[in-house]
């Protein structure tokens, strides 16, 4: 159960260097002709649908008489109709500095994307899909978007070709060029995800119900309660955990150019990018069960569209997992990947005051703060499940100082930093009431110097142009022997 590096092997064939197909037919400089989605793409977009209408309409007419199930058929006819039309009226094409998608038949929708803005771009295979030999081409854009800047459904073949032509153009390449190589850093062995899904908080659940449910069995005269308590148990609890393991099952992470490549799943595989500027913080998790394994998680907080898209986007907890089990070396190791110079071991005099016990009794031993005069900002918290924040400063957005009842009568105050991601914040949590001024101010002192230096990097890369301002790409591999 040892998570390892994925063996070095040849790199694949690049997208570009098939013959492309009629959808990144060049129509001028950088356009492509209209095209329609895939023509199995109504298969699976009205699948689902189609399949609880029949599902509903079965269960509405239990206790009639038994008859040609017409109700299935017209409402399976209609969700065919309704796909046909959906991909009639849905095309797209690239013009000029736009990816346009045009869609409805009653209300027309126009979507512009301008390629500038473009993030990342993932492709997704769902069940169905892939079956049909179909994915899901997802362009993720910056700032505040609708969720619909998605192309459901493409050949799989022509949706990695797409996603090639999508970053190359947002990058100000030729489309023709193809995606930069990626250099494998590491891949999950099932068999320890399998365990430590087994080891979360929603199995625990479930084996405290259950045990309940047997308890109160064998106190009543009747086993009634076990069905009662054990059932919805089962229901909520192990879809849950399926869900979980799913969503990181055959896990592998790499590095590109462009940042890093994740590809996970079993019954709908995902295949996205991290793209490096958009890494807002990352935090070290030791789950309670974890910990006499000495395993952790790591996880990556970024900066995400909100509304419909984030939704979409299924749970965010696990979307933003980089390590989803692995050793402290690994997870060490992969840090200082995502940050270099960043460490997540407090050093001496990071705790609160001794008074802070009255305030958090129970988490006072684990709470710790500390910056490395410049580039990271680490917040340490949580007894039951410890966990480190690491935000760079330079992403840095704003930071507050709170004060409760109990921390003004204690003098002591939480300084929270805030970033542009969703997921969490880096919190100096009871902290001395003057220290707490004194490093509102510092942090605003070191995030704007930060900035700066990021700048003027960033401005040294465009300058010198060998790599397009880019990440290179690193060369150094995980020790299999290390896990």
């Amino acid at each position: 159960m040892a998570s390892t590096p994925a063996p070095p092997s040849v790199p694949p064939t690049p997208p570009g260097a098939s013959a492309p197909p009629s959808a990144i037919s060049a129509a001028g400089a950088g356009d492509t002709q209209w095209t329609r989605l895939h023509p199995l793409s109504p298969i699976v977009r009205a699948g689902s649908v189609v399949a609880v209408l029949v599902v509903f309409s079965t269960q509405f007419d239990t206790g009639r008489r038994r008859s040609f199930p017409w109700v299935s058929l017209v409402l399976l006819g209609v969700g065919i109709v309704a796909g046909v039309v959906s991909w009639l009226v849905t095309r797209w094409r690239v013009q000029g500095s736009d990816l346009r998608i045009e869609t409805g038949l009653i209300r027309r929708q126009s979507i512009r994307v301008p390629l500038s803005r473009i993030q990342a771009v993932d492709v997704i295979s769902p069940v169905l899909a892939r079956v049909l030999g179909l994915a899901e081409v997802r362009v993720v854009v910056a700032g505040r978007g609708t969720g619909r800047t998605r192309l459901a459904y493409l050949g799989a073949a022509e949706a990695q070709r797409v996603r090639a032509m999508l970053l190359a153009l947002a990058h100000g390449l030729a489309s023709e060029t193809p995606e930069p190589p990626a250099q494998p850093l590491l891949r999950i062995d099932n068999l320890r995800v399998a365990f430590a899904t087994l080891l979360t908080a929603p199995v625990n659940v479930l084996i405290t119900i259950a045990v309940l449910a047997v308890v109160l069995s064998l106190l009543l005269p009747r086993g009634e309660a076990t069905a009662t308590i054990a059932i919805p148990a089962l229901v909520g609890v192990v879809p849950e955990v399926f869900r979980r393991f799913n969503a990181v099952y055959d896990f592998q992470l790499s590095e590109g150019a462009d940042g890093f490549r994740l590809s996970r799943g079993l019954l709908q595989t995902r295949t996205e990018t991290i793209p490096f500027g958009r890494i807002q913080a990352v935090r070290w998790v030791e789950p309670l069960l974890w910990r006499q394994f000495g395993w952790v998680r790591l996880e990556v907080d970024v900066a995400r569209q909100r509304g419909s898209q984030q939704r979409e986007e299924g749970s965010a907890q696990l979307s933003r997992t980089l390590l989803p089990v692995g050793s402290h070396d690994h997870a060490a190791w992969l840090l200082q990947r995502v940050l270099p110079g960043a460490a997540a071991v407090p050093p001496p005099g990071s705790r609160p005051p001794r008074r802070a016990l009255l305030r958090a009794p129970f988490s006072y031993h684990l709470l710790s703060f500390w910056h490395d005069r410049g580039r990271h900002g680490f917040a340490r918290t949580g007894r039951v499940r410890p966990e480190v924040v690491i935000v760079p400063l330079e992403k840095m957005q704003s930071v507050r100082l709170r004060q409760g009842p109990l921390q003004r009568w204690l003098h002591l105050a939480t300084v929270h930093v805030d970033t542009a991601g969703r997921g969490w914040q880096a919190r100096a949590v009871c902290r001395d009431a003057a220290e707490a001024d004194a490093l509102v101010e510092t942090l605003t002192e070191l995030a704007r110097r930060a900035r700066r230096a990021s700048t003027a990097a960033a401005q040294a890369a465009r300058d010198g142009g060998s790599n397009g301002g880019r990440r290179p790409l690193g060369h150094d591999a995980m020790d299999p022997d290390g896990v």
